[in-house]
């Protein structure tokens, strides 16, 4: 079953002393080898030892490295489901823009009663798709100014 991000779905802003902590953390944690299927984290305050995949240690150690540039960060599971708002704010697009994408069927999504839902893993795959295009044209936008002696 997909899971619906609720409407106040958290998103860290760090501070600065967040991210040079993100920073110190992320620089220790990478020196150690996480090619194992687990990894145990001592718990300071209380002592107890808990085992934790090593590819969560590893998505962990991606979320310090963003924290520690001062990025915001937000996980969201692939598989889940998004309202149409969401994903216009993903896209940084309006939400009538999303529902024209959706009913041309350039994004799939499905009805749950009359609202529609966009699958995370979806969006991103158009959005990836679009910004290679976008990426192919100015490039070729370019390659044209060179070609005129534009001096870009």
């Amino acid at each position: 079953m997909a899971t619906l991000i609720p409407e106040n779905f958290e998103t860290v802003a760090p501070s600065e002393a967040d991210a040079v902590l993100a920073r110190e953390s992320s620089r220790l944690l990478a020196t150690h080898k996480l090619g194992r299927t687990s990894v145990r984290i001592r718990l300071m305050d209380e002592g107890d030892a808990v085992s934790v995949p090593a590819s969560a240690v590893r998505l962990f150690l991606q979320l310090l490295a963003e924290m520690s540039q001062g990025h915001s960060v937000t996980l969201i599971p692939t598989q889940a489901e998004l309202t149409t708002q969401q994903a216009a704010d993903l896209l940084n697009v309006s939400r009538p823009y999303v529902a024209k994408l959706l009913d041309d069927g350039k994004i799939p999504s499905r009805r749950v009663g009359k609202y529609r839902r966009v699958r995370f893993d979806d969006l991103m795959a158009f959005k990836r798709k679009d910004d290679e295009a976008r990426e192919k044209v100015l490039d070729q936008l370019t390659a044209e100014a060179q070609d005129l002696g534009m001096g870009y």
